[in-house]
């Protein structure tokens, strides 16, 4: 006999329908999401510092995806949405943002690269502050479809061009991809704000288009890396 019932503590028996299954798995994925973003782009964070360079990766792309991430968070916090749905977002703002000051740093632009960390905090200072109308807000989201693509193929074309992908991180673009792609079921379940939705859809694909590239430039750039290394040495 098949259980219809499952006890949960502090909720009671709650019975389990198809809708309350897709919640549990929506929260679970999200909260798991939330975790793991922690470290997501940890690992592009260690190989930009160990290596001390920055080369082919683009600041502009990186730029466009830290403004559709700080959106993102701006406009699900002014709307009251789940934590579980978005919480994510600030860690990636921290992350991208490090990320963007490395580029500046290691290509030589240090006084850009403080510019830009001050600029930034106080730009996400007035967002967050809750006298930003959520309308404008929205609008900014709406924005996030058309950042998040160009963004990544802003790094994508340098990548065509350069054919390799520099210190472009394997396990981040991955962890992106993987990431966007539950992202899409739990803003389905969560929110059923489509522009969000949409906003997922186009970073899924635009994060596959990256992963892909390391993939296949992946001898290329190896090669293109020792090479490197070694007019470093000499």
């Amino acid at each position: 006999m098949s259980v219809k019932h499952v006890y949960v503590p502090y909720y009671g028996d709650v019975e389990l329908t198809e809708e309350v299954v897709k919640t549990f798995i929506a929260k679970a994925l999200g909260y798991g999401i939330i975790v793991s973003s922690a470290f997501v782009k940890l690992p592009q964070i260690i190989k930009l510092y160990l290596s001390k360079s920055a080369v082919g990766l683009s600041f502009i792309g990186c730029f466009m995806e830290l403004l559709a991430v700080t959106f993102n968070t701006s406009y699900s916090l002014a709307k009251g949405y789940p934590y579980s749905s978005w919480g994510e977002a600030p860690f990636l703002q921290i992350e991208t943002a490090l990320i963007a000051f490395f580029i500046l740093w290691y290509s030589e632009q240090r006084s850009q690269a403080i510019s830009f960390v001050s600029i930034y905090a106080l730009f996400v200072s007035v967002l967050v502050s809750g006298y930003t109308p959520v309308n404008i807000l929205w609008y900014l989201q709406a924005m996030n479809l058309p950042l998040a693509v160009t963004g990544k193929m802003v790094q994508a074309r340098r990548n065509l061009i350069n054919k390799h992908t520099g210190q472009l991180s394997l396990i981040t673009t991955f962890l992106l991809f993987f990431g966007c792609t539950a992202r899409i079921f739990t803003s389905l379940q969560e929110t059923g704000d489509k522009l969000i939705i949409m906003t997922f859809t186009a970073a899924t694909l635009a994060n596959f288009v990256l992963f892909a590239q390391v993939v296949y430039y992946w001898n290329n750039t190896n090669e293109y890396l020792r090479k490197e290394a070694k007019k470093k040495k000499s």
